[in-house]
């Protein structure tokens, strides 16, 4: 179908999914352009490789003339400057969901991966086994959206003419006049579902309303379709129990359909067979480390076989896949103290992100230093399973509250709080106003050896970058 080219602006641009639906859009042949409070990377660094100017701040000059349409961001409400001149002057507008739904799904096999953890390395897997299997089949070439910058790729997105379209399905509302999940948009052909926990305390009242939203994901799947679902939790079986598709369970229990045995980290790999109702279909390994990038890759694997993709292929891609940016990522190793940039969202991605960690470095002092970021994170409502995930760590030092101010007193976490427990209960921690702080803290006690973990979700003031330089001049 040709499409007549038409300006389209994003507003928040430089979220994941934004700043991919642009890239999306520029290879359709449409004029882009956007703006945010402030870009940010990784996403600002996508957009300028694609020539795609970001507009900052926002106000109603970044609207001058007027576009042909407008991707409102569901960072955005009723009173920012460009949602009130949208409104004043009738621009046409949509969700970053609605259009990518109507621009790029409609038409095509949708597979989707949806879980409060995990979807974007799942989601990254199962493309790069997609890619892997057309050499073989050029015909397997997919089309995809991350929420993430996939290392295979070496980007979030990619369009072909092919059928499949790879999407991680997000549970986050859609925009300010959508307050459903992203990911009801998307109609899926197939669906992974990797966990179901409490998260967004933004947005859900609680775990029911999270577990209501992931039923209603599985109501759209077609009989004709599957469901790939983790069998290690109740609250994922309650959510597919009434899938009118078939279900296939993956996890380390005997009933699982695709059951994983024998996991190990080994000569720098992590190592595992996977068992298909009760016959061995194959030995996997990958770079990889922990638990959960083994049921990351299961998950895939097995949506992918149900496709009619083999195991060579499945092999080879789990075995090349490299990672996904900021997820237990390394950014520095100096003097022998080793960085890592993880994006820490909620108490159980830390948990395991620190198991992980001990896997690779069992002897080294593991160090966790956490900016309470997510929406989740800066409230208490999860504060006793944060503190136990933190206790993985041989050191801890909390930053302040990302703008804690927006948050009321009596939901907001505090972080001082965690701190004395962590200390009560024999994990030295620490309490620290900024990443300033934190690198002048940090610096005169990591001795060769250290590994320490940056656990946010976003910016947090350049640490990723202070500390290296700070190292660095130490050294």
């Amino acid at each position: 179908m040709t499409r007549t080219p038409r300006h389209i602006h994003l507003t928040g641009i430089c979220g994941t999914a934004m700043a991919s639906l642009a890239g999306l859009l520029q290879l359709q042949g449409h004029r882009i352009t956007g703006s945010d409070k402030a870009a940010y990377p990784p996403m600002s660094d996508l957009l300028s490789s694609l020539g795609i100017p970001v507009l900052e701040p926002y106000a109603e000059a970044n609207l001058d003339p007027a576009p042909d349409l407008v991707v409102i961001g569901n960072a955005l409400s009723r009173g920012n400057p460009e949602i009130e001149h949208i409104l004043d002057q009738r621009i046409p507008f949509t969700s970053m969901a609605g259009l990518l739904r109507d621009e790029f799904l409609t038409g095509r096999e949708t597979l989707v991966v949806a879980g409060t953890h995990g979807k974007t390395t799942t989601t990254s897997m199962l493309a790069w086994i997609y890619q892997t299997a057309a050499h073989e089949n050029p015909s397997l070439e997919p089309s995809f959206l991350i929420g993430g910058v996939a290392e295979n790729f070496g980007s979030s997105f990619q369009l072909r003419a092919t059928r499949t379209f790879i999407v991680e399905g997000d549970e986050y509302d859609t925009a300010f006049f959508d307050k459903g999940p992203k990911f009801l948009h998307y109609f899926p052909d197939a669906l992974i579902l990797t966990h179901v926990e409490f998260d967004h305390a933004d947005i859900y009242a609680d775990l029911e309303a999270v577990m209501t939203a992931f039923k209603r994901l599985v109501n759209l799947v077609p009989r004709r379709g599957i469901i790939v679902a983790y069998d290690g939790s109740a609250n994922v079986s309650e959510c597919v129990a009434r899938a009118f598709c078939p279900v296939q369970r993956y996890g380390f229990t005997a009933e699982a359909d695709w059951q994983i045995r024998n996991l190990r980290h080994q000569d720098g790999l992590t190592r595992w067979e996977v068992w298909h109702h009760g016959e061995l279909w194959s030995e996997l390994a990958m770079r990889l480390a922990g638990e959960h990038n083994a049921l990351n890759a299961t998950a895939a694997a097995a949506l992918a076989a149900g496709q009619g993709i083999g195991p060579a292929a499945i092999q080879q891609a789990i075995a090349s896949f490299k990672s996904v940016k900021r997820r237990l990522e390394v950014r520095a190793q100096i003097d022998g103290i080793t960085i890592i940039d993880d994006f820490a969202h909620h108490p159980t991605a830390i948990r395991e992100t620190l198991r992980a960690l001990r896997s690779v470095y069992p002897n080294g002092r593991l160090w966790a230093v956490l900016e309470p970021r997510s929406n989740t994170l800066r409230r208490k409502v999860l504060e006793a399973d944060l503190i136990e995930s933190l206790r993985l760590a041989d050191r801890v030092i909390l930053a302040g509250v990302y703008q804690q101010q927006r948050i009321p007193d009596a939901e907001r976490l505090h972080p001082e709080d965690v701190v004395k427990t962590l200390n009560a209960t024999g994990t030295p921690a620490a309490l620290q106003p900024d990443a300033e702080a934190i690198v002048d803290a940090l610096i005169p006690q990591l001795e060769s050896g250290d590994v320490v973990a940056i656990l946010s979700n976003g910016g947090f003031d350049g640490i990723y970058e202070k500390l290296p330089t700070r190292l660095r001049s130490r050294t």
